[in-house]
């Protein structure tokens, strides 16, 4: 598969390292909680000793297998990158629209083909046979893609589970590389948030199921530039806190950092941040993971290590301690053994020239690949 060829002067090299490794470690961190999910503390250890789980074990039937997480994730980047084409294409695009329609493809892949797709519903993931893999998907998510009845509308039920933030890192990504077109720009945060809460409104209409979206995906947005994570938090409190109903949000959020202040060397994570199953408790353990880790590993150790959603909270963890530290910081075992190493790598390389290219770049190399991979429709 041909690669976009962007000129390298207009690429800068860090946002490429760090997008990669976002989406690299976020699959690390799904993969290596995807083998204990559901397991109780206590099970963890009795299983993998007294440190717990620290390296990929069999699930699913293979060492380092993604889930669900990380199978969305991927189709939250190729909607984000779809409605960048249609945008160039048209002039004229609802990104929440065309990432429902990815996530429909993504249905399509568990075996449940959705009336406004048809049989045939196009796009270059759907045709990876390792993404049709079953990985014990969302309920809600399933559900309330069956029910869609147009790409345009926003879940009804009230359910603030993890799956709208779990899968919205590469919303932030997308906002990220944005800024290469104009380094003396500021961070569209404001936008990134939006898209992040209308991301995950697409399956899941509780408001704590949506904000902790919108926060996730501006401190990726930041993180990737190198500002410091609790810098990266405040600003993008100050923007959940201009939202209804965002108390529950940032009181857990806000609770991570205090509880990562006082202890900073924490041998678990605190139970008072919660499992994980619902949002707002997702997006406190990894954040607190990833305030206290001293480097990538112990931190993506430490937020798959408790009795809850450890793949989603390990997910969380990875994703901001790629933005933050780069590819460097991963250990090369799990990159040696994670499943869809190479497709993480080409979105997460699309995610950063896909924002440098316009409707004068269509003689470049490889992109004409680009935009058949993420067509305009």
């Amino acid at each position: 598969m041909t690669k976009p060829e962007v000129p390298a002067s207009r690429i800068d090299p860090t946002v490429r390292d760090r997008t990669r490794a976002c989406l690299l470690a976020g699959a690390a961190g799904d993969a290596l909680g995807g083998a204990v999910e559901f397991l109780a503390l206590s099970d963890i250890r009795k299983r993998f000793g007294a440190g717990g789980i620290r390296d990929f074990a069999p699930a699913y039937g293979r060492i380092g297998a993604i889930t669900d997480d990380t199978q969305m994730t991927l189709f939250t980047a190729e909607g984000m990158l779809r409605a960048y084409s249609r945008w160039l294409g048209k002039g004229i695009c609802h990104p929440p629209s065309v990432i429902a329609n990815a996530y429909l493809r993504w249905l399509k892949t568990q075996d449940e083909p959705h009336p406004l797709h048809g049989n045939n519903p196009d796009g270059w993931l759907i045709r990876i046979p390792e993404l049709h893999a079953l990985r014990a998907p969302g309920n809600t998510c399933l559900s309330t893609l069956r029910e869609m009845k147009s790409l345009g509308e926003r879940a009804a039920n009230n359910s603030k589970g993890c799956g709208g933030v779990m899968r919205v890192a590469p919303i932030g990504l997308w906002f990220a590389a944005e800024k290469q077109t104009d380094p003396t720009c500021e961070l569209r945060l404001h936008d990134a948030f939006r898209c992040g809460v209308d991301a995950a409104a697409i399956t899941h209409g509780h408001p704590s199921g949506q904000l902790p979206a919108g926060l996730f995906s501006a401190m990726i947005a930041q993180t990737v530039h190198g500002v410091a994570l609790p810098e990266a938090l405040e600003r993008g409190s100050a923007i959940l806190r201009t939202h209804s109903n965002h108390e529950e949000t940032l009181r857990a959020v806000e609770h991570a950092l205090e509880l990562a202040a006082a202890f900073p060397e924490p041998e678990t994570i605190p139970p008072e941040l919660g499992q994980g199953w619902v949002a707002e408790e997702a997006l406190a353990i990894g954040l607190y993971a990833a305030l206290v880790a001293p480097n990538l590993e112990t931190g993506v150790i430490l937020a798959v290590n408790h009795g809850g959603d450890s793949d989603s909270t390990g997910s969380i963890a990875g994703n901001l301690l790629g933005a933050m530290h780069g590819m460097d910081a991963i250990p090369a075992r799990w990159l040696k053994s994670l499943e869809l190493r190479q497709i993480i790598e080409q979105v997460a390389d699309d995610l950063t020239i896909a924002p440098l290219l316009d409707g004068d770049d269509s003689d470049l190399p490889g992109v004409g690949d680009f935009f058949e991979r993420y067509p305009e429709h």
